[in-house]
């Protein structure tokens, strides 16, 4: 069997395992990402003795290969550049003078001729890497679709239960609303899907415009009072630049805090309140407040005072779209905020970041139990690193850093510390 070398997409591990399949899903030792084929060693048959499929081989056994006159000529266009060494089917350069300060460029026209490259900057020194592109296994052309369709069921079972209940209220104490649970229910299933899709949307744009591969959005779905555990891209190639990293990272919360917006706005405006001395003080559920909620009920849709608030379903999904955007940019592991941050910080740093988000995290559980399970999740991510781009030597462009300021911004709006209590 040929002996291929395996590059993860997600933590750069490289090894030589007995396999010639292009994509080896969730086959990194080091942080369970998928495994790439980027070459194959010297000498593709094995021996009677030599070891099983599943036992991996050190990389200091791979033959060095000579790298393409072409690619060669490629280079010297973009760079120059002194060799320091070849481990496998990776060439390593000094880089004594950037031609090309375009990355993205540089990568584009590399893979064109069957290669990758890594700017990195290494004891003082920038060093260049090159290696064999990994081949990407296409998408699934239906199950997006199968996914998609499943969550709008869901969402839509999950707005007909809070509508019911939104219903209930308006009997119960006499009020005006719109009382059709299939109208509500529609309503909160096509907002929660807006605000979800725009996110993830946002994302592929921006992986498109990068010219990094992502398959579609999934959106999960799951029985519960919203319906669905949200939606994701997967990036399947890696990052090429730190400006390309904001840009994936901010895109989608700014995208979907955009339609939150108006659908917030619209379900607070059908949202009835109700004095609180006639409101029972327990057996309810209470959505916690962001600075974002509160703008909105102090200058666009104004309550009486005293009063308790009974959301309408479009209003609780505008108010989730505010706390994934929330959840998403917290600054940690691979999450969006995780990304950015990832652009201004050191492997190791961020590491360190995600540590102590995660540990912070599970302080708060005492404000919601949910804290919890995201600290040990963030825990978890972290435990596999975030890369980071392919470039970390380019400096970052006064644009982006304009950009994660406003991530930031839109972190500290939508902030929502206990997203949900009881109360009694």
């Amino acid at each position: 069997m040929s002996r291929g070398i395996y590059e993860c997409v997600r933590c750069g591990h490289r090894e030589v395992i007995d396999s010639s399949e292009p994509v080896l899903e969730n086959g990194c030792p080091e942080c369970g990402g998928d495994m790439v084929l980027v070459g194959f060693e010297a000498g593709a048959e094995n021996a009677p003795n030599e070891p099983s499929v599943s036992q991996r081989i050190p990389l200091h056994t791979v033959h060095p290969a000579a790298l393409p006159p072409a690619v060669e000529a490629k280079l010297s266009e973009f760079y120059v550049i002194e060799p320091r060494g070849v481990e496998g089917n990776v060439f390593v350069f000094e880089v004594r003078d950037v031609l090309e300060g375009d990355f993205e460029r540089v990568l584009r026209e590399l893979e064109e001729l069957g290669y990758w490259a890594a700017l990195k900057r290494r004891g003082g020194r920038v060093l260049l890497y090159v290696f064999p592109a990994g081949e990407v296994r296409e998408d699934n052309r239906w199950l997006p679709w199968v996914f998609l369709i499943a969550t709008i069921f869901t969402t839509f079972l999950a707005g007909y239960w809070l509508s019911l209940s939104y219903i209930s209220l308006l009997d119960e104490y006499g009020l005006p609303g719109i009382r059709n649970p299939y109208v509500n229910a529609l309503a909160f299933s096509i907002s929660v899907m807006a605000i979800l899709g725009t996110h993830e949307l946002g994302h592929k744009i921006a992986a498109a415009y990068h010219g990094v591969r992502a398959t579609m959005p999934y959106f999960i779905p799951f029985p519960s009072m919203l319906g669905t555990m949200g939606a994701v891209i997967r990036v399947k190639s890696p990052l090429p630049t730190r400006n390309a990293a904001i840009d994936l990272g901010v895109s989608g919360p700014i995208a979907g805090f955009l339609v939150a917006i108006p659908v917030s706005i619209i379900g607070l405006k059908l949202s009835v309140p109700v004095p609180v001395s006639m409101v029972p003080p327990t057996g309810g559920i209470t959505f916690g407040e962001n600075l974002f909620f509160m703008f909105i009920e102090k200058y666009l849709v104004t309550f009486p005072e005293n009063s308790v608030v009974f959301l309408h379903p479009v209003a609780i999904a505008g108010w989730v779209g505010i706390l994934v955007t929330f959840l998403n940019l917290i600054p940690a592991a691979q999450l969006d905020g995780g990304h950015i941050a990832r652009a201004f910080l050191s492997e190791r740093t961020h590491r360190y970041l995600t540590t102590a988000v995660g540990l912070v995290l599970i302080g708060m559980s005492f404000l919601w139990v949910g804290w919890l399970i995201w600290g040990i999740l963030v825990l978890m991510m972290g435990a596999m690193g975030n890369p980071g781009a392919l470039d970390e030597v380019s400096p970052i462009s006064k644009k982006r850093i304009a950009l994660a300021l406003a991530a930031l911004v839109l972190f500290i709006l939508s902030a929502t510390p206990a997203p949900i209590s009881a109360t009694g």
